[in-house]
């Protein structure tokens, strides 16, 4: 299926009607906005709670938190992985149970472990003693899963430094919250985020695995592994379909660690990435003498307007502008701030059209994750990116 935009044709990767990009098509904005479909969340949820059977699906609310997201898979039986007091709240409101909610950051403040608490979460994750130290004082009793470091490099953006306990100290750290009062059930990783192929999962399960049996071995009577995100979306290189790929890393799970009583999976970017897509426009067009072989385009929006997850050139997003179709020349992007960090790639250019000039509309396509909630800081007065859903 493609979907027509001014003159050109963009093949959709998974075949599915675009219901946002034909929505932008057909309207004005004044500001960088988000158009977010609910259909496509909707559809992306079901494909991978298909794929992922009884692994229950925690949404990464960091995703994208907008309400309407959130009041959809309630509706749809949803867990959520919330890193914050103001994300379980949001659930609440949006009518989701706090038994169905995990407080999945590993750094909480101890007010807001007591507040989960005394709302009715009753799962919470550690990676440290004084973690665990500070969940037996404000929710004592608690479940709670530990999270290990996983040695991976496959995923676009590996997330194996800030969280988790190196696999040597797991074994005190079981022990201490057994001494604590708590009850250790799990244990926790994350491939990193962007793993583009199920494949990719096998070394780090293997990891785990190892951890997972030393464990029970040592009388420590686990029943929930945590597999964390991962779930890719479609930027500029090909991943597999959502249903097919859980499955497959599923299929995974259950040959190395048979038939665990609970398992969870947190996808965020897989579930709301390819629902929405952000309009913008070309602020400038320039270069910086005539003998560069690149232009430099600057967009009203930048990493501090929601694209912070071009730093290091990790993401890779497509763009759509109203000049597709002809010759295109390879060009520096960046944001409109004042901050000479603002550029989004330079590494490796994006062609763009050669008559590409200010004034002109451009999309970014499938940034329906990690950019309304980024874009909230309104650096140099640049305003918060709008969102429009569906």
């Amino acid at each position: 299926m493609t979907v027509s935009f001014y003159g050109s044709a963009v093949a959709d990767p998974v075949f599915l009607p675009d219901e946002a990009l034909n929505y932008i098509a057909t309207h004005e904005f004044d500001r960088p906005t988000l158009v977010l479909s609910l259909d496509r969340v909707a559809q992306q949820y079901d494909a991978l709670a298909g794929g992922l059977g009884r692994a229950a699906i925690h949404y990464a609310v960091k995703a994208n938190p907008e309400p309407e997201v959130i009041r959809l898979l309630v509706e749809r039986g949803c867990h959520f992985d919330a890193a914050s007091r103001a994300e379980i709240e949001l659930c609440l409101q949006q009518g989701a149970h706090a038994e169905d909610i995990s407080f999945g950051n590993t750094v909480k403040r101890g007010s807001d472990i007591a507040f989960a608490r005394s709302v009715g979460v009753v799962l919470f994750a550690a990676d440290a003693e004084e973690e665990l130290e500070k969940i037996a004082v404000h929710a004592p009793g608690a479940q709670v899963y530990l999270r290990v470091i996983v040695e991976n490099s496959s995923a676009d953006w590996p997330l194996s430094r800030k969280f988790g306990c190196a696999p040597s100290a797991l074994p005190g750290l079981l022990d201490r919250a057994v001494a604590l009062g708590l009850r250790p059930v799990g244990l926790s990783f994350h491939v990193g985020s962007q793993t583009r192929k199920a494949a990719m999962w096998g070394p780090v399960l293997d990891q785990v695995a190892i951890l997972w049996n030393n464990a029970k071995a040592a009388g420590h009577d686990l029943d929930l592994l945590n597999i964390g995100g991962g779930f890719p979306a479609f930027y500029d290189a090909p991943v597999e379909a959502p249903r097919g790929y859980a499955a497959a890393v599923m299929e995974q799970v259950h040959a190395r660690f048979g038939d665990v009583p609970r398992i969870m999976a947190e996808p965020g970017r897989g579930m709301v990435a390819e629902a929405g897509h952000i309009v913008a426009e070309v602020l400038l067009v320039s270069r910086k003498q005539e003998s560069d072989l690149h232009r430099w385009v600057y967009l009203d929006i930048g990493k501090f307007s929601g694209l912070a997850e071009t730093m290091d050139e990790a993401i890779r997003y497509k763009f759509l502008t109203t000049r597709d179709g002809g010759e295109t020349g390879p060009c520096v992007l960046a944001g409109p701030s004042c901050d000479s960090a603002d550029i989004l790639y330079e590494k490796r250019p994006v062609n763009l059209p050669a008559d590409l000039k200010a004034g002109d509309r451009i999309v970014i396509r499938n940034c329906g994750a990690y950019t309304t909630t980024y874009a909230s800081v309104g650096f140099n007065g640049f305003p918060p990116l709008d969102v429009v859903v569906l």
